[in-house]
């Protein structure tokens, strides 16, 4: 029997409509989930203060060089997602750090970090590769 999952945003407004609930499949349910500890400052649930991950505290550290930035996203990430997402196994997340030219008013141009995050494993249940990839623009952060 196929198990479903809802997604992320839940809309309440849909639980109260008969058959109007928005479900989607294992590989997504995952990835909305790891999206939500990628967007979520440590202490940020009251019922869970180790959920969430790190680019919340490097957002506007412009004195750590990229390589200490990168490899505290990472631990941060990996040590979340390794607790949290108990349905995967073999984690192995992946971040890039760059400098990336965004657009300002008509007379600037903006210079903002972007942080590419890739995260890879095996689906427990279906022993399926997952991966999912997302980015970021810090300081201040964007999706």
């Amino acid at each position: 029997m196929e198990k479903y999952y809802y997604e992320l945003p839940l809309k309440p407004l849909n639980f109260f409509e008969n058959n109007r609930r928005n479900y989607c499949g294992l590989k997504e349910s995952i990835a909305h989930f790891i999206h939500l500890i990628n967007t979520t400052h440590f202490g940020e649930c009251r019922f869970d203060p180790s959920f969430g991950c790190a680019i919340w505290d490097v957002d506007f550290d412009n004195l750590k060089s990229t390589n200490s930035l990168k490899s505290q996203i990472v631990k941060s990430l990996n040590d979340s997602i390794s607790h949290h997402e108990t349905r995967l196994e073999n984690i192995n997340v992946g971040v890039s750090i760059k400098q990336e030219e965004t657009d300002g008013d008509l007379q600037t141009n903006r210079i903002k970090k972007r942080v590419d995050i890739s995260v890879k494993a095996i689906v427990k249940k279906t022993n399926e590769p997952f991966t999912y990839v997302e980015y970021f623009y810090i300081g201040p952060l964007s999706y």
